[in-house]
């Protein structure tokens, strides 16, 4: 008999962790509290709690070829770089292809996941999920939680002195969806994240006034490289890193803020990082690329 695996989550992991367990023999179930599959790709109107969230507008910084599963590429139709509505349609297509959608049970909520009683000698797990205001437990012999880590936003209201006082809205960018709210608004976006320069784009087309905060400056780059070409695929090669590799890093830094301020001198416009771009990289190494 095939061993049970349950996973939490129907988003990208998920779609991908029941593919790979119907590979190795196993038997996968996977619980989706929601409706419908796609995870943090699938809007809605609404912030739903416990759930990712994106606004209407949001388009992949990473180009179709370098985010695509590999076993099953993205249409050639597809754009280069992709709006959310069109990655939803891929992981459709990709659910359709591998015909995943009767091993997910939706509106099914994980709410407790603990070991059985016997695990020393079985290494079952307990798992309690909720359907209709209906409870039940299943015995499983392996858990993969693929519920993302982009679930809950962080505002810390305690490093805004004054802010209960002030007269106006304030929100996170997890509650943005549409443009339209903030029409004749005088609107300060605090960080130069991805989120943050997206909105305060968008939202200047409709506000009286957008301005755009930073604490130590940022280096923007532009999704598109010379020619035409996805930037993620022109930096992400091995002659690339080779070169990187090679070069002293006072070198390395001098030739990139160079090329990063072909597009626009970021001391222009008061974006000039504190930091050089070499202290910045190193320092991101185990996490997120600029």
């Amino acid at each position: 008999m095939a061993k049970r695996v349950a996973i939490i989550g129907a988003g990208c992991s998920g779609l991908t962790a029941i593919k790979c367990c119907l590979e190795e023999g196993l038997e996968p179930i996977c619980f989706e509290k929601s409706d419908d599959i796609g995870g943090l790709w699938r809007y809605t109107d609404t912030v739903e709690d416990g759930r990712a969230s994106l606004y209407r507008s949001v388009v992949t910084n990473s180009s179709k070829e370098m985010m695509c599963f590999t076993d099953y590429p993205m249409p050639q139709d597809f754009p280069a770089y992709l709006h959310n509505s069109k990655v939803l349609e891929y992981l459709t297509l990709y659910v359709d292809h591998f015909r995943l959608l009767k091993h997910i049970h939706f509106k099914t909520e994980v709410c407790h996941v603990t070991k059985s009683s016997d695990f020393c000698r079985t290494g079952q797990w307990e798992v309690r999920t909720e359907k209709c205001g209906i409870q039940q437990m299943e015995h499983f012999d392996a858990v993969l939680v693929c519920n993302g880590q982009q679930v809950d936003h962080y505002l810390p209201l305690d490093s805004f002195p004054g802010i209960h006082e002030f007269k106006g809205q304030y929100t996170h960018s997890r509650f943005y969806r549409e443009p339209k709210d903030y029409h004749g608004k005088t609107v300060l976006v605090v960080g130069t994240g991805n989120s943050a320069g997206d909105i305060s784009a968008e939202i200047s087309h409709t506000a009286k006034q957008v301005y755009l905060s930073t604490r130590q400056g940022s280096w923007v780059v532009s999704r598109i490289s010379q020619h035409g070409f996805p930037i993620d695929m022109v930096f992400s090669t091995r002659c690339y890193f080779w070169i990187t590799n090679a070069l002293p890093n006072g070198l390395l830094t001098m030739v990139t803020e160079k090329q990063m301020n072909n597009w626009f001198d970021h001391a222009n416009y008061g974006l000039q990082p504190e930091d050089r771009y070499c202290e910045i990289t190193f320092s991101n190494k185990n996490g997120s690329s600029l």
